[in-house]
């Protein structure tokens, strides 16, 4: 953002200069003086960024040494079923930090991560700092949900070329089961590279614990209310530039998905006011997030509204990848070509996540 505002000082800079020289010097050097500022315009287009990389990663129970007596983290301490140490902690944030350093060199750059799976703001407070991505200035916008497991959903972002202006939470409430508690839905408002204003929705829907028939109802609310959440963006605001991101802990062909947050899967027939899932396609190619029983599922999806799709102006959608570096992957044994995840059966492997992160690209 400040290289951007240097720009148009030094263009207003050179446009006073040459008006003021065309007023007091001969006419011959006119072309000089015409040169320079094209020069100078030239410099400042080559420096405004023209693509955005907008990400999710369930990182896996990012979980301090700390016990707190508020959340379920007894598993996470040192003396702990885990066993979780301060190497382990320490170690969690540096395979972390790879990934992460790894996505902020993508095409057009990182600018936006929503997050799954972390204990607490301190957690991830810890993550930005470690030596990898100091340098990239990141900035942590959290929410404590009052999840049963402890764990929530957030967003890291590049506060270089993202603006956080608002920020909302929006509990789930499951009908016919008022003791049911999961994580929050956290809605980060903000305004990418000083022109485009995003909406964006970060979820980790209730997993299928306890059977897929036994857990549903839980996703078709989350389905429901995330349907609701850009239903009254787009009243608001129209043709709102929407971005949904998550673990939903089910497919892009699911009823969740489909009916209760009411996606659309060709991308053809969008209109502002619809929401587009372009990872249905990579998972009806066999592309997945998430590896289960040797087959591909892609739990981890992010939905874009027709905003992105057709926009008026400014940033529009260009494509959606699985980011899949090799150093992911479990290289043998019976989880071979799996995500090389920390725990598998219970046994330390000391790897990344079970899970591969997510994301868009945006252009101009």
């Amino acid at each position: 953002m400040l290289k951007i505002y240097f720009h148009r000082f030094l263009i207003f800079f050179c446009t006073f200069a040459v008006l003021n020289c065309i007023l007091n010097m001969k006419k011959r050097l006119l072309p000089v003086l015409v040169l320079i500022i094209a020069i100078t315009y030239s410099v400042s287009a080559q420096n405004t960024p023209s693509k955005a990389v907008i990400g999710f990663y369930n990182v896996e129970n990012l979980f301090d040494t700390i016990n707190d007596p508020t959340k379920n983290d007894e598993q996470f301490l040192p003396n702990g079923d885990y066993q979780w140490t301060s190497q382990r902690y320490l170690q969690k944030l540096e395979r972390l930090s790879q990934v992460i350093s790894e996505m902020m060199k993508l095409d057009g750059g990182l600018v936006v991560l929503g997050v799954s799976e972390v204990e607490n703001e301190k957690v991830l407070l810890d993550l930005v700092s470690t030596e990898r991505l100091r340098p990239f200035g990141l900035k942590v916008c959290h929410h404590d949900s009052p999840d049963r497991r402890g764990v929530d959903v957030s967003f890291l972002y590049n506060p270089a070329r993202f603006t956080v202006i608002d920020t909302a939470a929006f509990p789930l409430v499951v009908p016919g089961q008022p003791e049911f508690i999961s994580r929050d839905q956290w809605l980060m408002t903000g305004i990418l590279d000083g022109t485009d204003t995003l909406f964006l929705l970060v979820n980790h829907w209730p997993s299928k614990s306890g059977g897929e028939r036994r857990s549903l109802p839980g996703r078709l609310a989350a389905g429901t209310l995330s349907h609701d959440i850009a239903t009254g963006i787009l009243t608001k605001h129209h043709g709102a530039k929407i971005i949904i991101m998550g673990d939903l802990n089910d497919n892009p062909n699911s009823k969740a998905i489909m009916e209760c947050l009411g996606t659309k899967t060709n991308i053809k027939n969008v209109t502002s006011n619809d929401l587009y899932n372009p990872m249905w396609k990579m998972y009806r190619d066999g592309i997945g997030s998430y590896a289960y029983r040797d087959s591909w599922e892609m739990l981890d999806n992010i939905i874009i509204s027709g905003g992105l799709v057709f926009p008026a102006k400014g940033y529009k959608y260009q494509s959606a990848h699985v980011f899949r570096k090799d150093f992911l992957f479990t290289k043998s044994g019976s989880y071979m070509d799996y995500p090389f995840r920390m725990f598998a059966g219970g046994i330390y492997q000391g790897g990344y996540s079970d899970h591969l992160p997510v994301y868009i690209i945006l252009n101009k």
